[in-house]
C-alpha cells in the first residue's frame, strides 16, 4: 500500500493527514496536529474519522526554531513508518496559499516552481512563508518523493473582471494587481460535497461561509465561484482572528503619517493585532469570547455576525438571488450562536432558522417553508488536497 501524507503549516503550526491511495479514492487514515512549534510542540495523532488517538509533548528544546517544522514534520514521518512498517510513502501534497495567475491547477514541485512561489510571500506573509519551508523540509527528509502544490485561489479564477478587479490605473492591473480570493480547497470541496447531495444543491446559486479566525465567503453559480469576500491578499473581507477586514485605506495612510508606523508595523496592524483581537482586547479566539462576560467580547462577536450578513447580501447581488448557503469552517461548523446571529438578519433574503436544528448542528438548519436552505457541512481541505495529488501522479 502506498500512502499520500498532506502538509498544511502555518506560522507555529502543521496538520498533516495520511491518505492511502486506492485506484478510485483516497482514505484518510489518520490526522496530525502539532501545535505550539516554536516553543514546546504538542504533537496529536487521531484515526481518519477524528478519534482521538494520542497526544504527547516533543523534546526540541535542543532544536534551532528555524529547523522546528522540518523537525516536526520529521516526528510525524517517523510515526507513520512505526506504525506501517510495510508501508511507503509515494508523495507529498502540500496547501499553498497564495499561487496567483500563474497556477490554476495544482502543480508537480520543482526549482522553478519554487522561484515563482517565492514571488508570492509579500501577497501571503502569514502563509506563504512557511508553506514554502515546509516544501523544503519535505525535500530534505525525502528527497525523492514527489510533491504536489494546491493552491487556495485556484478555484477562483475565472471570476468576473467586474468582480476581480480593482478602480485604479490599468497598468497596476496588468501587473497583478487585483482579487484572487482564497479558502478554494475549502470551496471546492463543499462544491463536490454539494454535488453529491443533488444536482439542485449542485447547481443552485450558493453562498459558502468558511468561518473561523481566517474567514471568507464565496458566491458560487453553476458550481463556479463568482465573487468572494477576500481580494489581492488574504486579510480583506471580513473581520477575522486578529485581522482587520474591510478598512478605508485611509486609515492606513492617517497611522503611517499621524503615528509614524513602517510597513512592518502596518502590517502587524493588519495582520495580527487586529479583527477579534483587537476589538475584544481578549483573544482571537471565539471560542473564549463567547466566554467571557466583557462588553468588548460581545462587540467583537456582535461585529463579526453583522460584517458577515452585509457581505451575505454583497454576494447575494453578484448572484441575482439566493437559493443556498452554507456554513463550514472551525466557526461555520460549530457555533449556534454566530450562524443565528447571521441569519437573523437575513430574513429579507427569505432566510428562516430552524431553531433546534440549528442548536444541534444538524445538516439543515433552515425550516421547510424558507426560501433558502441553509446547511452545515464540515470541510476537508486534506481530502481535496489528497485528491489533487492523486490526479497529478496519475498523469505522470
Amino acid at each position: 500500500m502506498s500512502l499520500i501524507l498532506t502538509v498544511n503549516g502555518g506560522s507555529s503550526s502543521l496538520k498533516c493527514a495520511l491518505f492511502s491511495r486506492y485506484e478510485e479514492h483516497e482514505e484518510c487514515l489518520y490526522r496530525f496536529k502539532l501545535g505550539n512549534i516554536l516553543n514546546t510542540p504538542v504533537m496529536s495523532v487521531a484515526s481518519g474519522n477524528g478519534q482521538a488517538l494520542e497526544k504527547y509533548t516533543l523534546e526540541m528544546t535542543n532544536v534551532d526554531r528555524e529547523e522546528r517544522h522540518q523537525a516536526c514534520l520529521d516526528k510525524v514521518i517517523q510515526w507513520v513508518h512505526a506504525q506501517l512498517p510495510d508501508t511507503r510513502l509515494s508523495a507529498f501534497g502540500h496547501r499553498v496559499v497564495h499561487g496567483g495567475e500563474a497556477f490554476s491547477d495544482p502543480v508537480l514541485i520543482n526549482d522553478a516552481i519554487m522561484a515563482q512561489l517565492e514571488e508570492f510571500i509579500p501577497l501571503a506573509p502569514l502563509h506563504q512563508p512557511y508553506n514554502l519551508k515546509l516544501i523544503r523540509a519535505c525535500q530534505k527528509l525525502e528527497p525523492e518523493l514527489p510533491q504536489i502544490a494546491c493552491f487556495d485561489t485556484m478555484f477562483h479564477i475565472g471570476q468576473p473582471k467586474v468582480e476581480r478587479h480593482y478602480a485604479i490605473p490599468r497598468k497596476y492591473t496588468e501587473a497583478g494587481i487585483h482579487k484572487y480570493g482564497f479558502h478554494g480547497l475549502s470551496y471546492e470541496f463543499i462544491q463536490r460535497s454539494l454535488e453529491q447531495i443533488d444536482a439542485t444543491a449542485a447547481n443552485c446559486n450558493t453562498i459558502v461561509c468558511h468561518l473561523g479566525a481566517g474567514a471568507s465567503m464565496c458566491a458560487i453559480k453553476q458550481g463556479k465561484s463568482i465573487a468572494s469576500t477576500m481580494g489581492f491578499t488574504a486579510v480583506d473581507g471580513l473581520p477575522m482572528g486578529s485581522r482587520t477586514g474591510n478598512i478605508d485605506p485611509g486609515v492606513l495612510l492617517y497611522l503611517q503619517r499621524h503615528y509614524h508606523m513602517d510597513t512592518d508595523q502596518l502590517e502587524s496592524f493588519l495582520y495580527k493585532e487586529s479583527g477579534w483581537l483587537g476589538v475584544s482586547g481578549i483573544s482571537s479566539d471565539m471560542m473564549e469570547l463567547h466566554q467571557s462576560n466583557r462588553e468588548e467580547a460581545e462587540e467583537a462577536i456582535a461585529m463579526f455576525s453583522y460584517r458577515a450578513a452585509l457581505e451575505i447580501g454583497r454576494l447575494s447581488a453578484a448572484l441575482q438571488g439566493l437559493t443556498q448557503l452554507v456554513f463550514t469552517g472551525g466557526v461555520g461548523e460549530n457555533d449556534n450562536d454566530v450562524r443565528r446571529r447571521i441569519c437573523e438578519q437575513l430574513g429579507w433574503l427569505g432566510i428562516e432558522l430552524n431553531e433546534d436544528a440549528n442548536n444541534d448542528n444538524a445538516a439543515i438548519i433552515s425550516k421547510d417553508e424558507g426560501k433558502v436552505i441553509v446547511r452545515v457541512i464540515p470541510t476537508n481541505e486534506e481530502a481535496m488536497i489528497a485528491l489533487h495529488t492523486e490526479e497529478v501522479l496519475a498523469e505522470k
